[in-house]
């Protein structure tokens, strides 16, 4: 039987009224902030102007924008969040009782929309400013398939084309994810493809490639200039998405301050970013003011280990090296990676944002091992009723060791972590695990030092 603690539900959600009006900019109160986006030709800052010729006007102002702490979200914004918004914040009772700790469990769940993920928060906003901008449509890619799902909803609702550029392993496996995205009027195209320049050069340089963000990201910026009325938009790695993704931080705190909770330490899968950042942000923000402490953990698979096995320099954020220079953790542009499962997080940098704070020791960074993390999301899913996205069992899988130390040690810490979205599109995936064909790659440090060798010299 689940014995619920004093007061504390299965289920946290806020009311309506006290859902934030407001994001929120934690690159404020970092007292060295990011390092701004370079111009790859004149490597100077990128300007306003600059930004604006790829990205909607007001998004390239937040993008830039690093001194502002609160932006008031749009009305229209909130009433397209109020559809799925305020998301709860779940104690995970049934694990706890599963694994036999002490620990106490929480995650915040953000896959209750169509789109099945946390990435809608951040597209809605996206659209929204290309609508007002008056442009035709926008451009992007997508990984697992959650962000460009997200965003061709964003654009149906305001009346917007939108043509995605979707991995070419995921657009393969996943294939009703990709009819989700048609069933709401995108245009998708598996990537790398002949109908970019860009495309084009990379399968004759890999030939047979299974693609990658980078090269999807490269496609939909050429398609994005090449086109008047369009504007490329980018579910993750920018500071623009955190922004609005602080949404699911700012939730979560005001959810836990609620109920007197106070995490020991906060985890997160990292691919770009967005998720990670989003449910960080309000917390980090405290560590930054010295009002509170808290411990925070980034997990990334051991194929893709960005943060942990790359540099920090400034890098192209594609393949094709048409966007500006970021300085990042990066495994290099050209890296590719293997097909793992986890589509979303298959990218060679990481946020700017979280790679400052990261450098800085801030916060920490762990990679895992595919079979270990489907373990983990079955585990979960047969205790706590929710089949995880891949991406997502990469912070559950840290977020059960931690729990399992705390069971060693007799501690009784705090967990939460961010259950990103489901994986009811992820079935290929499962059932390659449930068969034991599954298989474990990691990149040689031969590999990665070619890939990182590549990256372009900034003084």
């Amino acid at each position: 039987m689940m014995v619920l603690e004093k007061n504390i539900p299965y289920k946290i959600y806020l009311e309506e009224s006290e859902m934030p009006t407001r994001w929120y900019n934690v690159r404020a109160d970092m007292k060295k902030k990011p390092a701004p986006l370079l111009n790859p030709g004149t490597l100077q800052p990128m300007t306003l102007d600059e930004l604006s010729g790829v990205f909607c006007r007001e998004l390239a102002k937040q993008e830039l924008d690093d001194t502002t702490p609160w932006m008031d979200i749009p009305e229209e914004i909130l009433e397209f969040y109020r559809m799925y918004r305020p998301s709860p914040l779940v104690r995970a009772y049934f694990l706890e009782k599963a694994l036999g700790t002490p620990a106490k469990i929480y995650y915040k769940f953000e896959g209750n929309n169509t789109s099945g993920s946390h990435k809608l928060n951040s597209a809605v906003a996206q659209a929204y400013y290309a609508k007002q901008q008056g442009l035709k449509g926008v451009t992007t890619e997508t990984g697992a398939g959650q962000w460009g799902t997200a965003l061709s909803m964003s654009c149906a609702f305001f009346d917007l084309d939108c043509k995605v550029y979707m991995v070419k392993v995921s657009y393969e496996q996943k294939p009703f994810r990709r009819e989700v995205m048609r069933t709401y009027g995108a245009d998708v195209t598996p990537s790398p493809s002949d109908k970019t320049n860009i495309g084009r050069k990379i399968l004759e340089e890999f030939p047979g490639t299974n693609g990658s963000l980078g090269c999807a990201i490269s496609e939909a910026v050429e398609d994005a200039v090449s086109h008047e009325g369009y504007r490329y938009v980018l579910g993750s790695v920018l500071s623009q998405v955190l922004l609005h993704q602080s949404i699911i931080g700012l939730e979560t705190k005001a959810a836990c301050d609620k109920y007197g909770i106070k995490p020991d330490v906060i985890i997160g899968c990292a691919g770009g970013g967005s998720n990670l950042g989003g449910l960080i942000s309000p917390f980090m923000g405290e560590k930054l003011r010295g009002e509170n402490d808290y411990r925070f953990i980034a997990v990334e698979p051991a194929s893709c280990p960005s943060f942990t096995r790359g540099k920090y320099a400034y890098d192209f954020c594609d393949t094709g090296k048409v966007t500006p220079l970021a300085k990042m953790y990066t495994l290099g542009s050209g890296f590719m990676p293997s097909a793992n499962h986890a589509g979303g997080l298959r990218y060679h940098g990481m946020s700017s944002v979280l790679s400052e704070l990261y450098d800085q020791g801030l916060m920490e960074a762990t990679s895992v091992e595919q079979s270990a993390v489907f373990e983990a999301a079955e585990q979960f899913a047969r205790v706590e009723g929710i089949l995880p996205a891949p991406e997502s069992a990469h912070a559950i899988r840290v977020a059960i060791d931690e729990a399992m130390r705390c069971k060693e040690t007799g501690e009784d810490k705090t967990i939460l972590f961010g259950l990103t979205g489901t994986g009811y599109f992820d079935m290929v995936a499962y059932q390659k695990y449930n068969d034991g064909v599954m298989t474990d790659y990691i990149p040689t440090d031969e590999e990665l030092a070619r890939s990182m060798s590549e990256c372009p010299k900034v003084d």
